[in-house]
Order: C-alpha cells, then sequence, then structure tokens
C-alpha cells in the first residue's frame, strides 16, 4: 500500500476530498495528515476519518528533522501539500525527490511564487483583468511554485466574478481532478478514468 501523507495548514477541505477518494483504495491509502498549525481545522477532518494527525511549529520546518523522522514511522511514500503555507525545506525534498505534488490555485508561471495563496491569487488574476484562470498540479522543488507542472485545468474568468466566486469555481476544479492526478502519477499505466492532458515526468 503506498502511503500519503498530507500537509495542510487551513480549513483542509483539499485535504478530505483527497481522504475520501482514496477510502477503502486497494493500492493507495492516507497515512497521516501533518499541520505547521494547531488551530488547523483540517486536523477536525483527519479525526473524523480517524487518520493519524500531527503538527509540527513552524520552527520544526527550517530544518526538519521530526518531521523527516515521523514520516518515516509512517512509512510515508509521496508527500502530497493541500493549502500548506511553509517551505519546504531542501533536506525534505531531498528525501523525496520527484515525490512532492502541490497544487495552486492559477496558471503557473503566472500569479506564482512566494506571497501567492488563497484570495491572493483571485484578486491579482482580477486586477488584472485576465480572461482565465485555473488550476496547476506541480512537483515540489526548492523554488515557489516553479517544481514541473504535471496538469492544469483552465476555466473563464466572468465579467461578474469577485475574488469569492472565482474562488468557489476554482475549488470546483481542484476537488475534481487533485486526487485523480495524485492517483495517475504515482500509476500512470492505468489510464481508467483519469484526466485528460496530464504529463508524467519521464
Amino acid at each position: 500500500m503506498i502511503q500519503l501523507a498530507i500537509l495542510a495548514s487551513g480549513s483542509g477541505t483539499n485535504a478530505e476530498n483527497i481522504i475520501r477518494y482514496f477510502a477503502g483504495h486497494s493500492l493507495i491509502g492516507v497515512g497521516a495528515v501533518i499541520s505547521n498549525n494547531p488551530q488547523a481545522r483540517v486536523l477536525e477532518k483527519a479525526a473524523r476519518y480517524h487518520i493519524p494527525a500531527r503538527v509540527f511549529g513552524n520552527s520544526a520546518w527550517e530544518e526538519p528533522s521530526p518531521v523527516t523522522d515521523y514520516l518515516e514511522e509512517i512509512q510515508a511514500d509521496y508527500l502530497i501539500l493541500a493549502g500548506f503555507l511553509r517551505k519546504i525545506h531542501p533536506s525534505l525534498i531531498s528525501a523525496y525527490p520527484n515525490k512532492i505534488l502541490n497544487i495552486h490555485p492559477a496558471l503557473l508561471p503566472s500569479y506564482g511564487g512566494k506571497g501567492m495563496y488563497g484570495d491572493r491569487v483571485h484578486e491579482a488574476v482580477l486586477a488584472n483583468r485576465e480572461k482565465a484562470s485555473g488550476i496547476t498540479i506541480h512537483l515540489v522543488n526548492e523554488v515557489y511554485d516553479a517544481g514541473k507542472i504535471l496538469f492544469q485545468a483552465e476555466l473563464p474568468v466572468l465579467p461578474e466574478d469577485n475574488p469569492e466566486s472565482l474562488a468557489r469555481r476554482i475549488h470546483e476544479l481542484e476537488y475534481r481532478y487533485y486526487p485523480k492526478v495524485i492517483e495517475q502519477y504515482i500509476f500512470p499505466s492505468n489510464p481508467a478514468g483519469y484526466p485528460k492532458g496530464l504529463q508524467i515526468p519521464q
């Protein structure tokens, strides 16, 4: 069984969607939810699904030996970022080469980088009168939002959109595609039910 560790800092709606998608899966399971925020609602969601949850304070992520030790303890194979607001330390990237995935609420390389998350992204898209936005699922490297792109999905920005309405429609794309892209990235030989256009690194 491939074990996923989900890293999240906030409400955990994407984390919950991933947990539900892989519940009962024969090959992939969610082994833990990890947060840097002791008040994150994602911890309650993990408990609801009987998923072990741990909090590591921000200092642990500067040189994440306790994080790495815990990931080894639970035998995590892949790290899945779902609204995680800490930069991943290079030592953790080295420990999980090409095995850390993130989702970003815009079409990278546009509207990425340090400080670009959540409504900040949507506000910038609207301020620049973009005609389209979307999601990007990518591998994580040492630079914010600069890892290899695995998949993108696009939607139009509507004239009546505000940050809240755009965020809602972006979330729908995230829920629809993120678990399936994770699944196909891990097992690319099984194409059934996967989104078209997913590019797997060779």
